[in-house]
């Protein structure tokens, strides 16, 4: 089902002037005027920058962190506007954010992580948004929960804005990796499959939260057909005040950009259209075979299933689920298949199995209940 958001393309209100890709670049916070305008001259100066972010009011999880400089900020930013020419952009999180915000002239609002995750709070923004013609984008939830970032993005359409992006900057995990934050791509190809026509803007530094793997990311999230990116960068990372590890100095982020290949959706020529149509059509088989062998297999977990009620087996043999796991991955591994698509893929067939092994038990119980009762 697709969602169903009145929205604009995103050319018609941010102005790429040829700029590939689309960046949103600045300081993860606005410190000093100093520190935000020489930022704000420096990337402008890349010709390589569409927007200039950097956060005002900062959400943190403790008391006694620092919490953004506040309303000053937006001077700062007026400013820096004022002579780059580049538009400005903060993070909203409250009605009074977004009256002083739009009193300031900033031109693009976010919402972020930790407010997405509230409906009150995305509500409350999307009230003090009515009536007003202003682009925003939303940050995904902090946990992953697709319903929760689809949820915030009808919400904020609702309240009539139609310059609607999305901004994917990756997951909590209890998992220790090399990211701050979870990518957790298929959440975001997921968001793209429900609304196709929803710019998704990747913001690598907080998936990352490490700035060596920034280029790895942005990379990543172009080849998945992403609109652009949302990159920190300050002018001396080294003493920054928020999330120093993540931010980039206004010259690695050109050469970041340099490095990235920008590829298309689409193609126009004949040959390799064909050639693809024809490499499709084979994988189209072999899915329609897959699909095929799944439903016999589920049809010899019923007949086990029904074996282990009238025997009276339990329907779960740890040994037997250890065995199976040994061997497939095993042969995946021989044929070139990655251990961990091979788990998901048997975890998920398992975990259909227990469900079905499930649904024959509780029918054969509920029989039985009922049975009794007609007697009593």
């Amino acid at each position: 089902m697709k969602l169903n958001l009145d929205i604009q393309p995103l050319n018609s209100w941010i102005n790429q002037a040829g700029k590939q890709p689309l960046v949103i670049a600045g300081p993860c916070s606005a410190e000093t005027e100093d520190q935000l305008v020489a930022t704000a001259h420096l990337l402008a100066k890349t010709g390589k920058v569409s927007a200039l972010r950097a956060g005002i009011w900062k959400p943190r999880t403790r008391p006694g962190e620092f919490e953004g400089i506040g309303s000053i900020g937006l001077e700062w930013l007026k400013r820096a506007k004022e002579e780059t020419g580049l538009p400005i952009a903060v993070e909203v999180a409250t009605a009074k954010h977004v009256e002083e915000a739009l009193n300031a002239g900033v031109d693009i609002l976010w919402v972020g992580a930790r407010s997405t995750v509230n409906p009150f709070t995305v509500q409350e923004i999307a009230d003090a948004l009515r009536g007003v013609d202003v682009p925003v984008m939303v940050k995904n939830p902090v946990n992953p929960d697709l319903s929760l970032w689809v949820g915030a993005l009808e919400r904020i359409n609702n309240a009539g804005i139609t310059k609607l992006a999305a901004i994917h900057r990756g997951f909590s995990s209890y998992e220790k990796s090399a990211f701050r934050n979870e990518p957790m791509w298929d959440l975001a190809i997921g968001l793209k499959t429900l609304a196709p026509h929803l710019p998704i803007i990747n913001d690598p530094s907080h998936i990352t939260g490490n700035r060596d793997l920034i280029g790895y990311i942005s990379q990543k999230a172009l080849d998945l057909d992403m609109q652009g990116l949302m990159i920190e960068s300050h002018i001396d990372p080294s003493v920054a005040w928020t999330d120093a590890a993540q931010q980039v100095t206004p010259a690695a982020l050109a050469d970041i950009i340099d490095h990235l290949a920008l590829r298309k959706p689409e193609v126009r020529n004949v040959e390799v259209n064909d050639k693809l149509a024809e490499l499709r059509s084979q994988i189209d088989k072999i899915d329609d075979l897959v699909i095929q062998k799944m439903a016999e297999r589920m049809k010899i977990v019923e007949k086990i299933g029904n074996y282990k009620k009238d025997n009276n087996i339990t329907i779960l043999q740890v040994n037997r689920w250890d065995e199976i796991l040994h061997k497939r991955t095993s042969y995946a591994k021989a044929l070139k298949l990655s251990t961990e698509f091979t788990e998901k893929l048997l975890e998920l067939m398992h975990s259909e199995s227990i469900r079905k092994q499930t649904e024959i038990m509780n029918k054969s119980e509920a029989g039985q209940a009922a049975e009794k009762l007609t007697h009593v």
